[in-house]
């Protein structure tokens, strides 16, 4: 058994440089105690060279290493503060050395942790490898941030895996088969654009254990709870020179998600991210395959997963790589809802079935001629099948209305994709891509109510049951082409001209008829319903940007002009052309390779989706019909950044700070009309509808053995709503605050003890709403005995708003305890979820003509004994 020590904490610090006193950042300095039994401690040096390091009064070996230099090692006796400046001389040739696992490298973008060098071998996955390297950060939800920034592609031994999403990575890789861990900043998969491309992307690369190489590794789980509860679990990996793939399954019924929207997102497919960036967006209509990853509470949910990625390196200048994601998922939720509307009281409830099944496939040619030319080929192919039963009570002045809605979509994507990069010279280089994508979605559904709906609004016919239908078919297909050229006039000096085009072919169709109890059809095509309408737009533009480089300063600046043409092609037809100029810029200052400051802006422009320009009704809900707006414009809007970060690992400290500006100059609102709880919106195009600011700070401080945290976050909102044609102003305000303390003892458990609390204003007319949210949480993780792991996490949730007389109460907490032996394949695992049962959360919502307070119920609590087998 471990036994914590409580001796007195020993500083050793001081300077580390050359033989002619330059000082020298980010060497590392190690203590080795001479009781084998301790825990290792090391330190990096600053950009001055200072070192700090904190030891108990122990006998250690400290040894001092840098890149190109020779290792310097003493022997201490720590029994009282010592400063100690340290001479580095350059490395000679030598025939033999020692070599020393060095914790942590940093050259230029790259950052290289040695993961044995942090973890004591109770790691279970990479997640709990991140989560002791410095700086290193991952939320519940399997982001990865590194000194505050998100990792935004993930490789294992240099190849993306599975699409280069963090969250796949983090949950199913085996922490025994990690080396170490390279974090790549300003990546770019194209090696010789890395300093031409104005990347803001991170990468962390996954070095794999020799011993892991060319066998088949990974692990298999299998648990059964209480009640019928079960949940099966296994990765398979293997990699080798020639080939690699990876399996990850997951079969369970305790509403686990193995692949959520965010993971979605990461495999949307489309172009690099050197092409982007011309200042326009096109706004799809929502999307049918998104829908079985709607973050939401369950009342239930059973869900089965696959997926399968290999790579294969044919030779040494073509690589092909591809993966499959198969998903079933079936799930339940309940809800109850009571709606204040301005002059009535609704009580809800709303019961949902869901069956949703998602297959991906990609394909990847990479192709590399020469070390200065660059192509890729690229195949996407997705479909979905979502079936949704929702059944609704509506109880107004003691009229109970119900309503049965059911709704089957069938979503398909194609998406083609060729790349080619070229540096032709020293000082040309061309990038060309040309992009198709194909996407169909016709959802189906259906009403069913026992009470007319919708009076006034659509031409119903009086049956003891009211039965509508609605057809639907969206289809766009989109095809892009974009050239650049990269002109290095010398190191500091950069002009970068981009020449594209782009144009989309948008086709929506809407057909809405009641089903008569004679079977019959009452076809509301006749009163102004019913769509078929084909839009295209066509946007060629030119971008000229120069680039240029000073000292500790980066400027860019430019812009893009884009000439738009579209026409919407429906009842009748309308025809629109338009020439813009949007400039961006950006500076960057790097006072020093670990604090920078970075401002950026943009004129952006938006075009709404193919449902938004047509000009008949169509139902949008059982209490609502919408109607397009042919007249409709591009949205265009100011977006400006500024962001300021720092860290030093000799003091301890991590602090990011950023201003997020947001003004619409041209936007679209809804004018929403009301009859009851009816409602009729159509799209409007006015001018500065909303302005957003959104400040952020985070601090992080390390003292002694305690790590502390804080953050802030304030936005404020201003817009503007249209209800019943009056033109409404809306201010909504909301602020929060969290801090907490971390303990980070070698022989103590891992503590995390915080508070957040969140504070609301919401005005609009004469609602003037104000909320507060206090939510203190406490997260345990505890290594003891041998092989003994104890996690625990608590929240305490309290919402109140006095306006409206609501308080809202609830508490949530999960505890997992896990054994292995050493050296034994074999692991068992005990799970509690929501510990105290928690029936139902509560939340609330409002704006200028309703405020929300719902219930969700969410699964009850859950006790799982799982047994598992390492490969």
């Amino acid at each position: 058994m471990s036994i914590i020590s409580y001796s007195q904490s020993i500083t050793l610090k001081g300077v580390v440089k050359d033989s002619i006193t330059t000082p020298l950042s980010y060497a590392n300095i190690i203590a080795i105690p001479k009781d084998t039994a301790k825990t290792m401690t090391f330190a990096i040096t600053d950009d001055v060279g200072r070192y700090n390091l904190s030891l108990h009064q122990e006998r250690y070996t400290i040894t001092v290493s840098y890149l190109g230099f020779e290792t310097y090692n003493f022997e201490l006796d720590a029994q009282q503060d010592i400063e100690k400046n340290i001479v580095l001389k350059p490395k000679e040739n030598q025939l033999e050395e020692v070599v020393i696992e060095i914790p942590v490298i940093v050259k230029q973008d790259t950052m290289i942790y040695n993961a044995d060098s942090f973890t004591t071998g109770e790691e279970r996955k990479l997640k709990n490898v991140l989560k002791k390297l410095p700086g290193v950060d991952v939320d519940k939800d399997g982001e990865v941030t590194v000194n505050g920034k998100k990792v935004t592609t993930m490789l294992v031994e240099g190849e993306k895996f599975f699409g280069g999403g963090s969250k796949l990575a983090v949950e199913n890789i085996p922490a025994d088969a990690i080396d170490k861990v390279v974090v790549l900043d300003n990546y770019n998969e194209i090696p010789f654009l890395k300093n031409l491309s104005d990347s803001d992307e991170m990468a962390m690369n996954i070095e794999l254990k020799e011993d892991k190489k060319k066998f088949v590794f990974g692990d298999i789980e299998a648990g059964k709870g209480n009640k019928d509860y079960y949940r099966t679990h296994s990765n398979l990996f293997y990699y080798s020179p020639e080939i690699n793939a990876n399996f990850i399954g997951n079969v369970n019924n305790v509403a686990e998600t193995t692949f959520t929207f965010k993971d979605f997102m990461n495999f949307q497919g489309g172009i690099n991210a050197v092409f982007r960036g011309d200042g326009l967006s096109l706004n799809s209509s929502r999307s049918d395959f998104s829908q079985f990853m709607e973050s939401q509470d369950l009342v239930s949910r059973s869900s089965k997963f696959g997926a399968l990625n290999i790579t294969k390196t044919v030779n040494n200048k073509l690589n092909v790589n591809g993966y499959a994601i198969f998903s079933d998922d079936n799930s339940n939720t309940f809800e109850e809802t009571q709606n204040q509307y301005v002059a009535f009281l609704e009580d809800k409830e709303s019961t949902t079935n869901s069956k949703n099944i998602l297959g991906i496939g990609k394909i990847n040619f990479d192709y590399t001629p020469n070390l200065k030319e660059q192509w890729y080929f690229r195949t996407q192919f997705k479909k979905s099948d979502n079936f949704k039963n929702n059944n609704i009570s509506s109880i107004v002045n003691f009229n109970n209305n119900l309503i049965n809605t059911r709704k089957d979509a069938i979503a398909t994507l194609i998406n083609q994709n060729i790349e080619w990069h070229k540096k032709v010279s020293n000082k040309h280089t061309f990038s060309f891509v040309a992009d198709y994508v194909y996407n169909k979605n016709n959802p189906n559904t259906f009403w069913e109510t026992n009470n007319s709906i919708l009076q006034g609004l659509i031409p119903i016919i009086d049956e003891p049951i009211y039965e509508l239908s609605q057809l639907k078919e969206t289809q766009r297909n989109n095809f892009e082409t974009i050239l650049k050229h990269y002109w290095v006039l010398n190191n500091n000096n950069h002009v970068y001209t981009t020449l594209g085009n782009r144009f989309s072919n948008d086709q929506f169709s809407t057909y809405d008829s009641q089903l008569l109890n004679n079977g019959s059809t009452n076809n509301f095509n006749t009163s102004g319903f019913g769509n078929d309408l084909d839009f295209k737009l066509n946007d060629n533009f030119l971008g000229l940007h120069y680039k240029f480089r000073t000292g500790i300063f980066t400027f860019k600046q430019g812009g893009y002009f884009h000439n738009y043409n579209w026409k919407a092609n429906q009842t009748n037809t309308t025809k629109k052309q338009k020439t813009i100029f949007l400039p961006d810029f950006l500076s960057e200052i790097e006072f020093k390779k670990s604090e920078k400051l970075k401002a950026t802006y943009q004129l952006k422009s938006t075009f709404s989706n193919a449902s938004k320009y047509a000009n008949q009704f169509y139902l949008q809900s059982y209490n609502s019909v919408y109607r397009g707006n042919e007249l409709l414009e591009n949205e265009l809007f100011h977006s400006a950044r500024i962001r300021y970060s720092k860290f030093s690992m000799y003091k301890g400290l991590m602090l990011f700070a950023s201003v997020n500006f947001t003004k619409k100059i041209k936007g679209i609102q809804n004018n929403v009309e009301f009859d009851g709880v009816n409602q009729f919106l159509t799209p409007i195009l006015i001018d500065n509808p909303e302005t957003r600011w959104n400040y952020n700070g985070n601090i992080r401080k390390k003292i002694k053995n305690i790590n502390y945290k804080f953050s802030v976050n304030y936005m404020s909102s201003n817009y503007i709503q249209f209800i019943d044609n009056i033109r409404n102003k809306n201010k909504n305000n909301t602020s929060s605050f969290e801090m907490s303390a971390k303990t980070l003892y070698d022989d103590f458990p891992t503590i995390e003890i915080g508070y957040k609390r969140s504070l609301g204003k919401y005005v609009s007319g004469n609602t003037n709403s104000k909320f507060t949210t206090n939510e203190p949480f406490i997260n345990i993780d505890y290594d003891f005995l041998k092989g003994f792991i104890f996690s625990f996490d608590y929240r305490k949730y309290n919402y109140e708003n006095k306006e409206f007389n609501q308080e809202n109460k609830y508490e949530l907490g999960n505890a997992t305890l896990s054994y292995r032996k050493e050296n034994s394949a074999w692991s068992f695992k005990l799970d509690a979820k929501n510990i105290f049962d928690v029936k139902f959360k509560n939340q609330n919502s409002f704006s200028s003509y309703i405020i929300s307070d719902t219930k969700t119920y969410i699964m009850p609590r859950i006790i799982m004994l799982s047994l598992g087998y390492n490969l």
